[in-house]
């Protein structure tokens, strides 16, 4: 058997001491070395094949250096960039992620956050979240750090990084206003979320600024963020005697569902309906007509998220942020058009 290469080995090689050698390679500690000791170090520690014992270090320092990270659906757009922003933060760090996927399902979501506090993860990234979730009360008497990103809890105690609901929503009610829409509908997304409540509330104060009176069956609440979803709720509004000529959707997938539904009934988008979204998914610029939506710094919010989280595993004691709030922007594209006089 091949004896592993120790701290010692490199140690002997660089003629250093061997806490020079483990300051040289933490990411954390090795800013008070010159920069020719640590790159002779990591040199040398990759020239003899050199890996860290996570698992002694763990039994040391009482952390496993991992983070686990939940996400709610692998096939949304939305969040493959939320774990690459996560991971370029954690992997300088010497952090690594351990990544479980919910299927928006509460019971997988228990599940999952056993198997990783079982697994001894240091702290969690969470984006897969309900609004009232009672499992986090247990979670919290564990005193396991926590962030949320891109959505948040009702309750305090658990920084959440979120996106500017309101600002989004505004926007795109702006633009369907300009555009001379009266008949503004909406795809709200499922209420048992921070991000779907919070887009209908800032919809309604929307239609309240501008003086609009939207009836509420103008508003069709989905229950997942879904292609599927977004179909079956623009087939109602679309089956209405007075029919909306915009439909502001919670995000990009319930808008393609509706332009789909709009399209299936022999309507066309924009020239009878103008559709909007939220999130601007990357392939939305192939996709005729474009879709108006707002963008979200999806990479930029993971970052935030692994940043804050690792800041509340170094300093536990410092006060933890309630919610940071990134800034959006409105991408205008194709399917915004002014509406046919009645």
């Amino acid at each position: 058997m091949v004896r592993a290469v120790t701290l010692k080995d490199i140690a002997r090689e660089t003629g250093v001491h061997v806490s020079t050698v483990s300051r040289a390679l933490d990411p954390r500690a090795r800013d008070s070395l010159t920069d020719e000791v640590v790159a002779r170090v990591t040199e040398t520690a990759q020239r003899l094949g050199y890996r860290p014992n996570r698992l002694a270090a763990g039994l040391r320092t009482k952390r496993t250096k991992t983070v686990g990270l939940i996400i709610p659906d692998i096939t949304n757009p939305l969040f493959p960039p939320i774990v690459r922003g996560v991971e370029s933060v954690l992997e300088p760090a010497g952090y690594v992620s351990i990544i479980v996927n919910t299927d928006g399902r509460r019971d997988r979501e228990r599940f999952q956050m056993q198997v990783l506090m079982e697994r001894g993860v240091d702290g969690v990234v969470h984006a897969a979240v309900e609004r009232d979730d009672p499992y986090f009360d247990d979670i919290r008497q564990q005193s396991l750090p926590i962030v949320t990103v891109n959505r948040a809890l009702d309750f305090d105690g658990v920084p959440g990084i979120v996106n500017d609901e309101a600002a989004g929503i505004t926007a795109m009610f702006r633009l369907l206003h300009d555009a001379g829409h009266r008949r503004i509908a909406h795809i709200a997304g499922p209420q048992q979320l921070s991000t779907g409540v919070e887009r209908l509330e800032a919809f309604r104060a929307a239609a309240r600024d501008y003086g609009l009176d939207v009836p509420e069956y103008y508003i069709s609440r989905s229950e997942m963020f879904v292609f599927e979803e977004g179909y079956r709720c623009a087939e109602q509004l679309l089956s209405l005697a007075k029919r909306p000529t915009a439909i502001l959707a919670a995000n990009d997938r319930l808008a393609l569902g509706a332009m789909r539904a709009i399209d299936d009934q022999g309507l066309s988008c924009p020239e009878d309906v103008s559709v909007t979204g939220f999130n601007d998914s990357d392939y939305l610029e192939l996709i005729k007509p474009g879709l108006t939506t707002v963008r979200v710094d999806k990479t930029g919010v993971g970052q935030r998220a692994a940043e804050t989280l690792i800041a509340m595993l170094e300093n536990p004691e410092a006060e933890r942020p309630k919610r940071i709030v990134m800034p959006i922007e409105a991408v205008t594209r194709e399917s915004v058009a002014p509406p046919k006089a009645d």
